[in-house]
């Protein structure tokens, strides 16, 4: 589905192009409809990034199918298709792969507009960036082999460190609904201890009712909450006009805000919040889920 709606007296589309130079030439198009010149790109569908739907339209503009690319990139035409509409992302070597399948220079496509997490690189982090730019292509994919080994290497280092944690954390009984709920948010709770089971970082529980979140998130089930910044296809606990609700969010480029219920036969359940609605709007915390996808 297109990002698209009426505003006012006319509808706004969300598109995306690519600028592409080679040797000081700008890359456009035209075709037999057209009496001018354009650059390759088209609309941006819910659930994708930029970059993701600038990636499909030059596959599409080039005339590549899903299974052409995938046999390209030796992986299966799914994962192709996992990769445009945003609900995975490609490996390090599949992405380059993928930029010289469609003859994308990754350097001029993330030049200085990568944030990672949403913050800035610091000085450090800029310098090693524009290093491994000048790298090779066996060089960046040996950077990506030692990161990777690294990676692990804190991994089993932190999993054969013991650990001492005794804190407790608040599990509330009835703050959120799958569905619709209106309880205060700090009252009517009980302290839990924070065993083996919690999910680590994990600041709050909530004692979820009903079924609009499922199969993820059953009736009756229990999800762990914490303050971490919320970003497109998270789970939160939010406050709408009052009420509480649990809900997948996602906020497109020009501030239309869905809270999505994950069982889709319980779309009546989701919520639409334009920027100019007046509608007070609240996250109280992330759910600790991680992966799940949009709606299509």
């Amino acid at each position: 589905m297109d990002i698209s709606y009426q505003e006012g007296g006319g509808k706004f589309n969300y598109r995306v192009c690519a600028v592409m130079v080679h040797e000081g030439k700008l890359l456009a198009m035209r075709d037999e409809r057209s009496p001018y010149y354009y650059l390759p790109g088209g609309r941006v569908k819910l659930g994708e990034t930029a970059e993701n739907a600038v990636l499909r339209e030059l596959r599409e503009e080039l005339g590549i199918s899903r299974v052409e690319l995938a046999g390209r990139l030796g992986i299966s035409r799914s994962a192709v298709g996992n990769y445009e509409t945003g609900v995975s992302a490609p490996k390090e070597e599949v992405l380059l792969r993928l930029f010289d399948a469609l003859g994308v220079d990754p350097n001029y496509l993330y030049r200085d507009a990568y944030r990672a997490h949403g913050g800035i690189r610091s000085d450090e982090e800029q310098a090693l960036l524009e290093g491994y730019r000048r790298l090779s292509l066996a060089g960046r994919q040996t950077v990506h082999t030692m990161v990777r080994a690294l990676e692990d290497l804190q991994q089993e280092s932190e999993r054969l460190q013991p650990r001492q944690d005794s804190r407790t954390i608040p599990l509330y009984a009835s703050p959120a609904a799958a569905g619709y709920a209106a309880p205060v948010f700090n009252e009517d709770y009980e302290t839990i201890p924070v065993t083996g089971q919690v999910p680590r970082g994990a600041e709050l529980a909530v004692r979820i009712q009903g079924d609009s979140m499922e199969p993820y998130i059953h009736d009756g089930g229990v999800v762990y909450v914490n303050h971490d910044p919320l970003h497109n296809g998270d789970v939160g606990i939010f406050c709408v006009d009052g009420d509480m609700v649990c809900k997948q969010y996602y906020r497109d480029p020009l501030g239309m805000v869905y809270l999505f219920s994950l069982n889709r036969r319980r779309s009546d359940a989701d919520v639409l919040l334009p920027p100019s609605s007046g509608r007070s709007l609240t996250c109280f915390g992330r759910v600790m889920l991680h992966g799940l996808p949009l709606p299509q």
